[in-house]
């Protein structure tokens, strides 16, 4: 309990305010938030989330995942979810802290450690919320704690860093942390094909294009695609589409036909069916309700 009332405190010290802070160690990120959210949809960079105080809920396909204060969200790749806070009050608000996790940091600390003797699983969901251990906490606190002496952070963030991705390796979300880093895993050939859906999904594509990329026969794709997104490369690419739409729409005041035509749509029907379908109202009708007060999509 002193440990959750202790990175409680911290994060409030750090994040002054409702919204999702930039911190001066990287990749850390505080959030707070005084009040219940609507659902927010938004990509998921790979990340762990600890929680201080409140709860929230993330819906990945048709799973719902809940998380406290005594459990951890690790995402392992780039996933289009709905986070929504669901406990928050002006006086406990919603606390928490989002790392980022970095392939590259991951995969030095793997040379360090002994390998996993077991044959590489196939991919499991890319989102997982697991109990959180004394001792990942204990680091997270430690870390975030370094905003305090911002001259200790260059040498000490990447040390506690370090112990932070160590905790989550020797736990029982060491098989998905390998996977981020391994090359040629399942995880990351499907993370290859993310890559490319993200970097095209204004154009038509077909999977097996997709399947290429990914150096994965189509229906291994299909099967290992939905298995960690628990949707199909359509829907990702749908999601993907939709969402960005909506931004433009919200920030740079397009209209709903010019913001479908400008992420692939040809047919403005179409468009407002499917934009309906995901956030639940029509484009002007959603962004009205969005600007009038929905918080950011946080961790």
């Amino acid at each position: 309990m002193r440990q959750v009332e202790e990175l409680a405190a911290l994060i409030a010290r750090f994040a002054p305010t409702d919204g999702v802070h930039e911190t001066a160690v990287p990749r850390l990120k505080v959030v707070r938030l005084s009040q219940p959210s609507e659902p927010m949809h938004g990509l998921h960079e790979p990340a762990l989330c600890i929680i201080a105080q409140g709860a929230k809920q993330v819906i990945l396909g048709d799973q719902i995942y809940r998380y406290d204060a005594a459990h951890c969200l690790v995402v392992s790749l780039d996933l289009p979810v709905i986070g929504q806070v669901i406990e928050a009050t002006p006086d406990k608000p919603y606390l928490c802290v989002k790392l980022e996790l970095d392939p590259a940091a991951i995969g030095a600390l793997m040379l360090e450690t002994a390998p996993s003797a077991e044959r590489e699983a196939a991919p499991g969901p890319g989102l997982v919320v697991s109990t959180l251990t004394p001792a990942l906490r204990d680091a997270v606190i430690r870390l975030t704690g370094l905003l305090a002496s911002p001259a200790d952070i260059p040498v000490l963030a990447p040390l506690v860093e370090r112990e932070i991705l160590y905790r989550l390796l020797i736990s029982e979300q060491a098989a998905r942390l390998r996977q981020i880093a391994v090359a040629e895993s399942k995880l990351q050939q499907v993370n290859r094909a993310i890559g490319w859906i993200k970097r095209n999904y204004r154009k038509p594509f077909s999977v097996e294009i997709v399947a290429a990329e990914a150096r994965m026969s189509p229906s291994a794709l299909h099967l290992h695609f939905k298995a960690v997104t628990a949707m199909s490369p359509l829907q990702y690419q749908k999601q993907l589409r939709l969402q960005e739409a909506r931004r433009l729409i919200l920030a740079n005041a397009r209209d709903a036909a010019s913001a479908g035509f400008e992420v692939g749509y040809e047919s403005p029907s179409q468009f407002s069916r499917e934009y309906s379908r995901l956030f639940g109202a029509p484009p002007l009708r959603d962004v009205a309700r969005l600007r009038g007060g929905e918080a950011s999509f946080g961790g």
